[in-house]
């Protein structure tokens, strides 16, 4: 049990403590604001690309659906391996698959309503009307609430970083597939919002870092799993 233990308490420390050394140093050279800013810029010091055809319909709502469906997918097959002889051993992977993709959209959604952080177009300095309250700074009372850490819609690509320790379980040389999916959909639907103006940078890489956890957490309990 204490090996079992250590299998998943170690690299995920080791990870989250060089994660939050990144990023210190990632604020404290202003990484947001240098690329914000140059978004800014490039549309003309405002968000033009906020509401356009592409970042709007396609990318952002077309991406929540093609999230959605895969989800659906995901537990359509699950149901159907309890009773398909030959999916049945595929049952633990999905159940896994599912249950990982699931709790890192909700652990992103329940954060994104306890901490508030406002979007880059709701900033003075973007054309908004509010100032600028980071991460760990005490937020003044008066100040109505945001919901715009971390990135809710990156989530719907990042939660299937899940498939690498899908295929590892299933098909090991798929794995890095599934990874290279689940990060391109990520970065994908995370950088659409930061060119529409509704996160910066920062807000997606912590969003990839809690699915990465939550799947690496559950790679562990449900699969059993040990790769690298």
């Amino acid at each position: 049990m204490r090996a079992a233990q250590l299998n998943v308490l170690q690299p995920l420390a080791s990870t989250w403590l060089l994660f939050l050394i990144a990023m210190s140093i990632f604020s404290s050279l202003s990484i947001d604001f240098t690329l914000a800013d140059f978004i800014y810029r490039l549309q003309g010091n405002a968000w033009e690309w906020k509401d356009t055809f592409i970042t709007q319909d396609v990318l952002h709502k077309g991406g929540k659906w093609l999230s959605l469906v895969m989800g659906l997918a995901t537990l359509f097959l699950l149901i159907l391996s309890t009773i398909v002889t030959r999916l049945k051993a595929y049952r633990t992977p999905l159940l896994y698959l599912f249950s990982a993709t699931l709790l890192s959209a909700l652990l992103v959604a329940t954060i994104k309503h306890l901490v508030s952080m406002e979007c880059p177009w709701d900033l003075v300095r973007y054309g908004g009307a509010r100032e600028f309250i980071g991460l760990l700074h005490i937020r003044p009372s008066s100040m109505p609430a945001s919901a715009c850490f971390p990135a809710g819609h990156a989530s719907a690509g990042y939660t299937w970083i899940a498939f690498y320790f899908f295929f590892a379980a299933i098909r090991p040389h798929w794995r890095w597939a599934g990874l290279a999916l689940g990060l391109g959909l990520g970065l994908t639907f995370g950088i659409t919002q930061q060119l529409r103006g509704a996160h910066f940078l920062s807000h997606d890489l912590w969003t990839a870092m809690i699915c990465w956890t939550v799947s690496f957490v559950l790679s562990r309990v449900i699969l059993h799993l040990s790769v690298h």
